[in-house]
């Protein structure tokens, strides 16, 4: 997965289209990301001894494939390559040229 924790991310189908935000968690063996604001969802909470019951809302994963890298340089979306500079493997943005 080309996907890293804390790449800005944009949404590019589904019901959050156009949506941008940061990728908390990545899970590789599902190919999802988690990406905070997006994704919303209400879970209830039962009422225990300490707490009363209440509605919260979660950002739970999309599927990798849904989204795509912001571009460091603008903020357009890009695909990522790789280029060894120095011997060493970096990522970086298709559309400029900028290591990510």
């Amino acid at each position: 997965m080309k996907l890293k924790k804390g790449d800005n991310v944009i949404v590019i189908t589904g019901k959050d289209k156009g949506k941008k935000g940061k990728i908390l968690k990545v899970m590789p063996k599902e190919d999802r990301v988690l990406v905070e604001g997006v994704n919303i969802k209400k879970k209830h909470k039962k009422p225990t001894r300490d707490a009363k019951g209440q509605t919260i809302e979660v950002s739970f994963p999309v599927t990798a494939s849904n989204v795509m890298l912001l571009d460091p340089k603008g903020s357009k979306q890009t695909r990522i390559g790789k280029k060894v500079i120095g011997g060493k493997k970096v990522r970086i943005s298709r559309k400029s040229g900028v290591e990510i």
